[in-house]
């Protein structure tokens, strides 16, 4: 397929319509639930075009969760701060102000993973990327604000995420808030002079 084939494909408004229908429904019921007729149907689309665009649902579920992800990093992109602090804060007060809101129904990443449980799945492997992603945009403004140690600590900032994202369907909105800023804040509280640095774990040893 040449670059301007794909162009074309990408803009394409009934792609562009069947892309909007998925996410919707796969974000409000998950995927595996949704049929592929539904889609064809409430997108206002031929079979025959669906297919030309996606030929077939894991396609489709891969555009998707690709398509969560630009906007996530389209999002961040067009956010400003003052610091890089500010910019980490800011993110963790979006996520937890869209987990309070009436519409939510979890990550679409987590949400989908638990439904592709094969690691070496496409679309698995489209959000290991997007964690990928996500994980070196931690570290690398946790770098940016000068932490000792950004590369574990963005793995925390991950799991904190992660923790959230569940939170919020399953405890009270705002004590989970409460939490997750509380954390946020001591995690990237900086180091008292002369405070030791935790070591990493290391494997168990085992007598002989």
């Amino acid at each position: 397929m040449s670059a301007a084939t794909s162009a074309v494909r990408r803009e394409s408004p009934a792609r562009t319509r069947v892309l909007e229908t998925a996410a919707r429904l796969f974000y409000a019921e998950g995927v595996h639930s949704v049929g592929i007729d539904r889609i064809i149907a409430e997108a206002g689309v031929a079979k025959a075009t669906f297919y030309h665009h996606f030929p077939s649902k894991d396609d489709l579920v891969h555009a998707y969760v690709s398509e969560q992800s630009a906007r996530q990093r389209a999002m961040v992109a067009a956010m400003s701060a003052d610091s890089p602090r500010e910019l980490l804060t800011s993110l963790f007060v979006f996520m937890c102000e869209f987990g309070a809101g009436p519409g939510y129904r979890g990550c679409p990443f987590v949400n989908t993973a638990a439904e592709y449980p094969d690691p070496a799945h496409p679309v698995r492997q489209a959000i290991t990327a997007h964690r990928r992603w996500n994980h070196d945009l931690y570290r690398d403004l946790l770098a940016a604000d000068g932490h000792p140690d950004a590369e574990r600590t963005a793995g925390i900032l991950l799991l904190l995420r992660d923790g959230l994202v569940v939170g919020f369907d399953l405890d009270d909105p705002t004590e989970v808030r409460a939490a997750v800023l509380e954390a946020l804040a001591r995690v990237l509280a900086p180091s008292a002079p002369g405070r030791a640095r935790v070591p990493a774990p290391q494997a168990p040893v085992t007598e002989e």
